[in-house]
């Protein structure tokens, strides 16, 4: 028994070091309760990181560019359509379009560009060949007009075949693993040949009479 209440008596007498007094639990619990609140508050308006901390930046990625201070008036946007146009044109015809790609078409271009070609002249020779054979003109003029148009169809015929013997040597002896059709070959340099030679697309890179 006594040991028992002398065990009684140092419980009694130990400071309240580990003990929290009704006072501190009250606080602490509102203190609590408080931040919780604040918390879900943050999150639901958005997170704002807490005084001394570095403001996260938000990424740059997916920003829409600022606009200009100052729209452009109608004759400005005309101006700057124009230019677009004429840059637009001039890289293709420097350079062309996906179906001038390739070595083959290289050499094709190459073949008609070094020679004069009777298809030049043949939208010309239809636009007399149109005026002369109108009913109103003379039996000669007529005839005369019939005739210079055959010799025109026969001259581009006979280019034609010309251009493509041609091509397919120098393809078969310089690209002789090539995939490229023949064909498409000959119809490619063909619609060349019968371009005006300042309209063309590429535009030339050898001279006429040059060594293909």
């Amino acid at each position: 028994m006594c040991t028992g209440r002398g065990r009684l008596a140092t419980l009694a007498g130990v400071p309240s070091l580990f003990r929290r007094k009704p006072a501190d639990l009250v606080e602490e619990s509102v203190t609590q309760v408080t931040t919780d609140e604040e918390s879900t508050a943050a999150r639901s308006r958005g997170y704002t990181p807490a005084k001394g901390r570095e403001t996260p930046k938000r990424p740059s990625a997916g920003r829409r560019p600022g606009t200009p201070t100052k729209p452009l008036n109608k004759e400005e946007a005309r101006e700057q359509r124009r230019a677009a146009r004429a840059e637009a044109a001039a890289e293709f015809r420097r350079e062309g379009g996906p179906r001038d790609r390739g070595p083959e078409r290289l050499l094709a271009r190459n073949v008609v560009d070094s020679r004069r070609t009777v298809g030049t002249w043949f939208f010309g020779g239809a636009l007399i060949v149109l005026i002369g054979s109108n009913q109103a003109m003379p039996p000669i003029v007529r005839l005369l007009s019939n005739l210079l148009w055959g010799l025109l169809a026969l001259g581009v015929v006979v280019d034609s075949v010309l251009i493509a013997r041609k091509i397919k040597k120098l393809v078969r002896e310089r690209y002789p693993k090539s995939t490229e059709r023949l064909g498409s070959l000959y119809f490619y340099a063909i619609m060349r040949s019968i371009t005006f030679r300042k309209m063309r697309a590429p535009a030339p890179q050898v001279a006429i009479g040059d060594k293909v």
